[in-house]
C-alpha cells in the first residue's frame, strides 16, 4: 500500500503528480504549514527529517522526492518516464534530474530567500545573481526548440523541474526568460499535474501583488 504524506505548499506536489501520472492507487495524507510556515511536528512522527514528501510503500520509507521519484519509476513506471537504460539519452536524463536540486537549486534558494527577506547580503547577491541567470540562460536554452526536457515525451526530470520554476515565476524572477515560462505552462497544463493540484493544492503560495 502506497501512502504520499503531503505538505501544501511544498516539492511534494512533484510526487503526487508522478503518482497521477503513473495511474497508482495510494492513500493521500496531507498536512498544512504552521503560522511561520514551516512543517508540522506530526511528520517528524513519519520521518526522522520531518519533511514533505515522505512516500510509505509497505515497509519502506522514504524522503527526497527525487529519490522517491526514481523509485516509483523504477518500480510502477515500465520506463514510461525515463529514457532507456545504458543509452547516453539516460545519462542526460539523470544529469537534468540531478541538477534541479544540485546546481540549480542553490541560486535558486538563494533568489527565493532574499525576495522574501527584502535582500540579500551584497557579498551573496553578487554571487547569486550571475548564478541565476546561467542557470536559467542553461534551461531556456534546452526547452526553446522542445515541448519537454527530452524532448517530445515527459520525463522525470520535468516533474522534478517544475516546483522552482514555479517558485521563481511567483517570484518575478521569469520575465526575461519567455522560453522558460512557456515550458512551465506546459507543465502546468498535463494532465497529470492539473490532477495532483487540484488533489493537494497549490505547488507555491499566490504571487504577492
Amino acid at each position: 500500500m502506497i501512502t504520499l504524506h503531503h505538505l501544501n505548499f511544498s516539492r511534494s506536489t512533484r510526487v503526487l503528480w508522478l503518482l497521477e501520472e503513473l495511474g497508482l492507487k495510494y492513500e493521500l495524507k496531507a498536512y498544512e504549514r504552521d503560522q511561520n510556515f514551516r512543517a508540522p511536528a506530526a511528520l517528524r512522527a513519519v520521518h526522522p527529517l520531518g519533511k514533505a514528501p515522505i512516500l510509505v510503500d509497505d515497509d519502506l520509507v522514504l524522503a527526497e522526492s527525487s529519490t522517491i521519484l526514481r523509485y516509483l519509476e523504477q518500480k510502477y513506471g515500465d520506463g514510461r518516464l525515463v529514457p532507456a537504460p545504458g543509452t547516453p539519452e539516460r545519462a542526460l536524463h539523470d544529469e537534468w534530474l540531478d541538477f534541479v536540486e544540485s546546481s540549480a537549486g542553490l541560486p535558486i534558494m538563494f533568489t527565493l530567500l532574499g525576495a522574501k527577506t527584502g535582500g540579500l547580503p551584497p557579498g551573496l547577491a553578487g554571487f547569486t545573481a550571475p548564478e541565476l541567470a546561467k542557470t536559467l540562460s542553461y534551461i531556456s536554452d534546452r526547452v526553446a526548440d522542445r515541448p519537454f526536457l527530452m524532448g517530445e515525451r515527459l520525463t522525470l526530470a520535468d516533474i522534478q523541474m517544475v516546483y522552482l520554476l514555479a517558485a521563481l515565476r511567483n517570484a518575478g524572477q521569469l520575465g526575461d526568460y519567455p522560453a522558460v515560462a512557456a515550458y512551465l505552462e506546459r507543465l502546468e497544463a498535463t494532465p497529470g499535474l492539473t490532477k495532483a493540484v487540484a488533489l493537494g493544492g497549490p505547488m507555491t503560495p499566490p504571487a504577492r501583488s
